[in-house]
C-alpha cells in the first residue's frame, strides 16, 4: 500500500494513469518510478547529486536494487506490512531506494514532501516503523523531540515534544545518510532508544553497502558491511567494494578507511579532499569534526548554530593554506580571536586554520548538501 498526498492507494491502481493529480514533483515522481517498476523494467536512470563532483545520470539494474534491498531487509530485520517513510526526493537514491525496499518487501510506503521537518505533515494516527532521514532532518526532530521534559515549554510545545519522541522511539530501525553526522548530532542520537545507523554508500551501489550503528550497546565507530558486500582497499588506502548491488563488479572509491580484519572499517575521509600545507597532510573530515565538537562545547565561540568547512587555498609560501569558511555575517572581532585560540589550542600544528573567510550563504546541492566548489567561487 501506498500512502500518498494525504490518501491509501493500491499499488496496482497507480498503473492507471489518472490515478492522482497533482503538480507535486515529489508525487509524480514517486508515480512515475513505481508504474516502470510495476511494468517490470528493468533499468533505471539515477541522478546523483553532486557533492563529491559534477552531477551525472547513472543506471541501475532492476536487480541490483533488489539485491540492495533485501540485504537491508536481512540487516535491519524489516518485514512485511511495516510502515515506512519515504520524505527524502525520489529523484535521487536515498528516496528512490526507499520506493524499492517498499516494493520488494511489501512495506507500506508513506510518502511525504521532503522537508527538515518531514513529521509535520503526518496525521497523528499514522505509526512509522521504518525511516530514511539526512543528518538536517533528524537533528530538525530531536531538537524537538529531546526538550519533552523542559517546564518552560508552553503546554503545545511539550505536547508537540512528547509525540516527536513517541514516533522516533516506536520506529524499528531509523538510517541517517547523506553526509557526514556532526558530534553534537551523534550525541542527541544516543539520547533514544530506537535504533539508528549511519549509512555509507554511493548511487552507484545503490545507496548504503556498511551501516554503522550509532547509539545503544552496539555503537560504534565501524561500518559493518551489509550481507555479501566485501571490501578491501587499493595502494591509497581507498575503500573499493563488491556485492550483489554493485553487479558483481568491483568498484573503487576514493575514500580513504582503516579496514579492520573482519571487513568492517573507519571512514577517515576523501583522499581528493586533503590539504598540503607546507609538507603536512591535513585531512579535512578530521579537522572539520574537531571544529564540530569545538563549536557543540563551547556555544560561545559563534559556530554552534552556522554552518561551515575547511577549505585549502593557494599560498605562495605552503602552497595551500587551512581556512575555515563560515556562512552568515562574521563574528565579532573579539569573538574572532577566542574562536581562533581555541583552533590553536585543539589542533595539531599546521591543522589549525590561521584565515577565516565568511559567506552569506553557502551554495548548495538539489538535495541540501554544502557545494564547496561553487561557495569557494563566490570569494574570488
Amino acid at each position: 500500500m501506498l500512502w500518498l498526498e494525504g490518501q491509501w492507494h493500491d499499488e496496482m491502481s497507480l498503473l492507471g494513469e489518472k490515478a492522482i493529480s497533482s503538480a507535486s514533483e515529489q508525487t509524480q515522481a514517486v508515480l512515475s518510478f513505481v508504474r516502470a517498476w510495476l511494468r517490470g523494467e528493468e533499468t533505471f536512470e539515477i541522478h546523483t547529486s553532486g557533492s563529491t563532483g559534477a552531477p551525472k545520470r547513472i543506471w541501475l539494474t532492476r536487480s541490483q536494487m533488489e539485491a540492495s534491498a533485501q540485504a537491508t531487509a536481512a540487516a535491519l530485520g524489516l518485514e512485511a506490512g511495516m510502515n515506512a517513510l519515504v520524505c527524502l526526493p525520489v529523484r535521487y537514491i536515498a528516496g528512490r531506494m526507499m520506493l524499492v525496499r517498499g516494493l520488494v518487501l511489501g512495506l507500506n510506503l508513506i510518502v511525504v514532501e521532503p522537508s527538515s521537518d518531514p513529521l509535520a505533515a503526518l496525521p497523528a494516527d499514522l505509526s512509522i516503523d521504518f525511516a530514511s532521514f539526512v543528518p538536517l532532518q533528524m537533528k530538525t526532530l530531536l531538537d524537538v523531540a529531546l526538550v519533552a521534559d523542559d517546564d518552560q515549554l508552553s503546554s503545545d510545545a511539550r505536547a508537540r515534544a512528547f509525540a516527536y519522541r513517541r514516533r522516533l522511539e516506536a520506529m524499528r530501525a531509523i538510517l541517517v545518510g547523506g553526509g557526514p553526522i556532526s558530534p553534537g548530532l551523534e550525541a542527541q542520537i544516543r539520547q533514544i532508544v530506537a535504533p539508528v545507523y549511519h549509512t555509507y554508500g554511493m548511487t552507484e551501489t545503490a545507496t548504503h553497502v556498511a551501516l554503522r550503528r550509532l547509539n545503544g550497546p552496539q555503537a560504534s565507530d565501524r561500518f559493518v558491511p551489509l550481507p555479501g558486500v566485501e571490501t578491501g582497499v587499493d595502494e591509497r588506502g581507498c575503500l573499493h567494494v563488491r556485492g550483489p548491488m554493485t553487479g558483481g563488479a568491483l568498484l573503487q572509491t576514493n575514500d580513504l578507511v582503516a579496514l579492520q580484519p573482519d571487513g568492517s572499517f573507519i571512514w577517515v575521509g576523501r583522499w581528493d579532499n586533503v590539504i598540503n600545507s607546507g609538507g603536512v597532510k591535513v585531512h579535512v573530515e578530521q579537522v572539520e569534526a574537531t571544529i564540530e565538537t569545538l563549536a557543540a562545547e563551547q556555544p560561545e565561540l559563534g559556530l554552534a548554530q552556522r554552518r561551515f568547512f575547511i577549505a585549502g587555498l593557494p599560498d605562495e609560501r605552503l602552497g595551500q593554506r587551512v581556512v575555515l569558511v563560515v556562512e552568515g555575517a562574521p563574528l565579532a572581532e573579539d569573538q574572532e580571536a577566542v574562536l581562533r585560540r581555541a583552533l590553536i589550542r585543539a589542533l595539531p600544528p599546521h591543522h589549525a586554520p590561521r584565515h577565516i573567510q565568511y559567506i552569506d550563504r553557502f551554495a548548495e546541492t538539489p538535495t541540501g548538501k554544502i557545494e564547496r566548489s561553487s561557495t569557494l567561487k563566490l570569494l574570488e
